[in-house]
């Protein structure tokens, strides 16, 4: 008899088990779908209604800035050493406008935001013939001087430093240039923009003398 209620009770154990399991599957199977919840409108406490803020992108600028150099400089006072930074910034829009631009300040980032600002202030246009320009120039900048010839097609941009970087932001494509006297990017990238101002287009030539375009070009 022992036997026998022993037995009954493990088959018990076992269906009630078995109806456990059963159970929680059907639960799961018989899931309801979630309602989604509806965006609720924020009142602030004067009971207005709070403003969605909107991220709008900003349009990009066309001007592009190049750092040609950055340097410690020290001056001498009456207290000591006062330590400042000199940034070099060369500013254009690869359209025929560059800037070269100098600041001081006793932050470097200070230096550079000054410097941008000081070369835009000071662009010129390049009158651009082809990819190149004109004719030959050179220009001049304290003891620098810098020669620049016009260039065929394909033949790049064949200078270095700050010479260069000022020639690709005006959107100039092809060119010879050499360096002649000081190697100091300052002087260079003045010289560069001396060089640049002092060109004169084509179209001014023909008008001074009276022809067409086509004259004046062969």
């Amino acid at each position: 008899m022992k036997g026998k209620k022993s037995m009954d009770l493990e088959n018990k154990e076992e269906m009630n088990v078995e109806t456990a399991a059963d159970a929680v599957e059907e639960v799961k199977a018989e899931e309801l779908p979630v309602e989604e919840e509806k965006p609720s409108k924020r009142r602030s406490r004067g009971g207005k209604k709070q403003k969605i803020e909107t991220t709008e992108e900003k349009p990009q600028s066309e001007w592009i800035e190049r750092v040609v150099q950055i340097s410690r400089v020290t001056k001498v006072v009456k207290g000591g050493k006062k330590l400042s930074f000199r940034a070099i910034v060369i500013v254009g829009n690869k359209k025929g406008q560059v800037g070269v631009g100098c600041a001081k300040a006793a932050e470097v980032i200070i230096a550079i935001q000054k410097a941008i600002a000081d070369g835009r202030k000071n662009l010129i246009t390049v009158p651009i013939f082809k990819t190149t320009i004109p004719h030959p120039i050179t220009g001049r900048s304290g003891a620098g001087a810098v020669m620049l010839k016009p260039a065929s097609q394909g033949t790049g941009i064949i200078a270095g430093g700050a010479v260069r970087l000022v020639l690709e932001l005006a959107g100039i494509e092809n060119i010879l240039s050499k360096s002649l006297g000081s190697k100091s990017p300052l002087n260079a990238a003045n010289a560069t923009l001396d060089a640049l101002r002092k060109l004169t287009p084509f179209s001014e030539v023909a008008s001074k003398r009276g022809l067409t375009m086509a004259e004046l070009l062969n």
